[in-house]
This record gives structure tokens, sequence and C-alpha cells, in this order.
């Protein structure tokens, strides 16, 4: 009996610390990001401003593309606010876990960006796409 136990917790242990190392390791393309931001703000957020303990301010903007070029981002917000975002070369474009060039972001796509107060997007994270509009990649 004792012997069985003590499997058990070793498997356990096991799991456990193997889960533990998979999502240290997990790349941005996992969009834990975005599973945290719809915890603590829901779907229903539209823009937030997040004051980190550093003080460095991060802006959260959702969304759907009225223009976008390789430099700048156009959301119509869905309470009718448009809101210009600077994008750059390193701003990863995520949809169903997977990157996404900078350049197939396209008209009507719903997305959620995230984005230093002061810089270009560090993330677009694309939510849905209209019927039609595959993205490639």
């Amino acid at each position: 009996m004792r012997s069985m136990f003590s499997r058990r917790f070793v498997l356990l242990a096991t799991v456990l610390v193997s889960l533990n190392v998979a999502l240290w390791f997990a790349t941005p393309g996992f969009a834990i990001r975005k599973a945290i931001v719809n915890q603590l703000f829901g779907k229903r957020m539209v823009r937030a401003q997040v004051l980190t303990k550093n003080g460095a301010q991060w802006n959260l903007d959702r969304g759907v593309i009225t223009q976008v070029t390789s430099t700048q981002l156009t959301l119509r917000e869905f309470d009718g606010r448009v809101q210009q975002i600077p994008l750059s070369a390193t701003t990863q474009v995520i949809r169903f876990r997977r990157r996404l060039a900078v350049d197939a972001l396209a008209l009507r796509w719903h997305v959620l960006v995230t984005w230093p107060a002061n810089g270009a997007a560090q993330s677009v994270d694309v939510e849905k796409i209209p019927h039609g509009r595959r993205a490639s990649g």
C-alpha cells in the first residue's frame, strides 16, 4: 500500500514539474498574455491603460482595423473612438497561437493590441477575421 502511494506521488510530482517547465519555456505565441487580459478585463473591454510597479504605462486597445500600413495600425474601437497605433518590425501578430507577418494584417479584422504608451505595438492578437478574409502565414 505504501509503495503504491509513493509511486503515485512520484508520478504526480513528475507531471507537475513537466507542466511547469513546459509553461515556463512556452513561446509568446501560446497567447498566455491574451488569456490574462481576458481574465482581468473580460471580452467586453474596449481599452485600458495599465501602470506597472516600475511606472511604465501600457495601453490595451480592442477594435476593428480600419487602416493598416507597415508602420501604423488604425483601430475603430467598439465605443466609436479611432486610435492610431504605431507598428514596428518587432511587433508580434498572433492568431490561434501562430505568428503571422505584420503585413498579413487586413481591414475589418478584430484585434487586441498591447503597446507601451511611448512606443510601437508589442503584440497584435487577432480575435476574429471576417468571412472571406483568410490569414496567410
